[in-house]
């Protein structure tokens, strides 16, 4: 009696490109909020209607994200992708910045909880995201169905150079993981078949971080962000056990206004996460100096991460937008780490490749 072994699949199969998608989708949805926020604010919040109407800038991204579903399911190629990606961002972006509207019973648009209700579900679309690619690494059918997407985006509409590389590195990926060489081998004729499309986006991309100014690309930043860092966390620390033993203080004169909270939940999170933050970035800070090793670097971004997130929590909670400021410096604070660990990384690959290229050709058999 012949049996069918049948495959397990898994609950979902995760797409090999998806993650950046959903990272753009955000990034372009936040840019929508702060920008719509300050045109209202530089234009005197007009409204759009006449007489008892008001139609509200949440039905343009409802209708924007209508258009974003429909361009993804009706059209194919990475160029529709793309627009779904920009229109539904800027869509989402829009209904989420009238959130103040829907959960306050008057429609306060400038409810203040408005903007924490954003962050958290910004940040959880992002760890959501980040979860789902890393919880496992990706699976033989999943290399090769992602593959086989940007092999269709080849028949419909080209393929880019880089598209084609993701591609057939895909392949191999799936290859070594023991999916099905016949399969493989069909998918990659088309890859390689496929016409050379343009690719004006992503050079764009790649020749974004040349217009950083080189002063904010040298090293020296590290140590500026990184003693930063200590100092903002051990103050914190300071401060907020300072804060427990006065028991909540106030002090106000023409001059100046001191104030300590007690131990509310808003001033424990702010007080652990200066703690831990202290914790992993003091050793981070004073190892630096004696090892030439990745994880100071790694620690450093890892306390930056935690600092800036958690802080930005309380501060969205109790500010409102005007937390901005110290996230922004938390995102300086962590392209300027993040920037270094990517040099720290590619320096090895690149020494290794200059010595090589200095051996005469018929010396490179002998380093077998």
């Amino acid at each position: 009696m012949n049996t069918t072994r049948r495959i397990r699949r898994g609950v979902m199969t995760r797409d090999a490109t998806g993650s950046s998608s959903a990272e753009a989708f955000v990034l372009i949805a936040i840019a929508t909020i702060l920008i719509t926020r300050l045109y209202l604010e530089l234009t005197g919040y007009p409204q759009v209607g006449g007489g008892n109407l008001h139609i509200a800038h949440a039905l343009w991204g409802g209708a924007l994200m209508m258009l974003a579903l429909l361009a993804g399911w009706l059209l194919l190629g990475a160029g529709a992708r793309v627009a779904a990606v920009i229109m539904g961002g800027i869509g989402f972006g829009l209904f989420l910045d009238e959130v103040g509207k829907f959960v306050t019973k008057d429609n306060d648009y400038f409810y203040g909880p408005a903007a924490e209700i954003m962050y958290i579900l910004v940040v959880a679309i992002l760890v959501g995201a980040r979860v789902l690619r890393d919880f496992r690494p990706l699976s033989a059918r999943e290399c090769l169905a992602s593959a086989t997407v940007i092999a269709a985006d080849g028949v419909a509409r080209g393929l880019a150079d880089h598209r084609r590389e993701v591609g057939l590195a895909l392949l191999r990926q799936a290859e070594e993981c023991g999916a099905d060489r016949d399969a493989v081998a069909h998918v990659r004729a088309l890859i390689v078949a496929a016409e050379t499309a343009g690719d004006r986006l992503y050079r764009l991309q790649r020749r974004a971080p040349g217009l950083i100014p080189g002063f904010f690309r040298s090293p020296r930043w590290v140590p500026v962000v990184g003693w930063l860092l200590v100092i903002g966390a051990v103050s914190g620390l300071f401060f907020g056990l300072l804060g427990v033993v006065l028991g909540g203080y106030f002090y106000s004169d023409d001059d100046v206004a001191v104030r300590f909270d007690g131990m509310d939940v808003a001033s424990l999170i702010l007080f652990v996460n200066a703690a831990v933050t202290s914790v992993i970035a003091v050793p981070a800070m004073v190892a630096r100096r004696r090892t030439t090793r990745l994880w100071p670097l790694l620690w450093l971004r890892n306390a930056a991460l935690l600092y800036t997130f958690l802080n930005a929590f309380v501060d969205f909670a109790t500010e409102g937008f005007a937390a901005l400021i110290g996230l922004s410096i938390g995102l300086f604070t962590l392209a300027v780490l993040t920037y270094q660990i990517d040099v720290a990384v590619r320096r090895p690959v690149r020494d290794d490749a200059s010595q090589r290229a200095q051996i005469p050709p018929g010396d490179h058999a002998l380093q077998h």
